[in-house]
């Protein structure tokens, strides 16, 4: 998932707080505004570094996702990716290295041979950890992505139960549609649904958690939490 082209006003920021800009030159536009092309080129212009990129998400992670709204698309952070982030800091997205420094999550379905867990958002699975990267995530490293955590889904790709709320894991949580994060019912249920099993994925984007996110697709998985947030106000 990538951001939308009404969102391309530039890059977006928040090294210290999550309303702070990362550069003087960006004071106009901040990470919830920028699409994933106008990132990759602030980063090849040296108008912003893949530190400061990652500390921006993590500002807004905790500041929506953690807090505030608190949308649950976030299941876990990378506890290596300021780490990556800083040797990245000297490498500019390229041909070779397109995504040099752009921050990433994947859903936590889709295994990575790290310190991060892959749970499928379940308690049954708390704590393991897959002994290598899936082909997917062996790409994006090579083009220098930083796996910046796992995204919070329906458990187990919400193959458990038919009526399994969209976007709640026993681990992770309800994931909440950023645009009616307040509107639940009585049974803590979104009114406003925040779509298939990839929601967290789709959240994130939304609320400019991350430069990218991945999801998966089985039916409607991914296209139809991409759907809810391209139509919601």
């Amino acid at each position: 998932m990538q951001k939308s082209s009404r969102r391309k006003a530039g890059i977006a920021a928040a090294a210290v707080s999550a309303e702070a800009p990362i550069s003087p030159k960006l004071d106009h536009a901040r990470l919830d505004h920028a699409s994933m092309s106008d990132i990759a080129h602030a980063l090849a212009d040296g108008h912003v570094t893949a530190t400061a990129l990652l500390k921006a998400c993590l500002a807004r992670i905790a500041a929506y996702d953690r807090d505030g709204p608190k949308l649950n698309a976030v299941r876990a952070l990378n506890p290596d990716a300021l780490a990556i982030a800083s040797r990245l800091d000297g490498v500019k997205p390229s041909a070779r290295r397109p995504l040099a420094g752009i921050p990433i999550l994947v859903k936590d379905n889709i295994a990575t041979g790290d310190a991060q867990p892959t749970t499928a958002g379940s308690l049954a699975l708390e704590g393991a950890r897959a002994r290598d990267d899936a082909t997917l995530v062996k790409l994006l490293r090579e083009a220098g992505a930083v796996i910046l955590g796992k995204a919070n889904l329906t458990e187990f790709s919400n193959m458990l139960a038919v009526d399994m709320p969209s976007g709640y894991s026993s681990l992770g949580g309800q994931v909440k549609n950023p645009y009616a994060p307040a509107l639940a019912d009585d049974h803590g249920i979104p009114v406003v649904s925040p779509g298939g099993s990839s929601a967290g994925s789709a959240v994130a984007v939304a609320a400019g958690l991350c430069a990218a996110s991945i999801g998966t697709e089985t039916s409607g998985s991914l296209l139809f939490p991409a759907s809810r947030m391209a139509s919601s106000p």
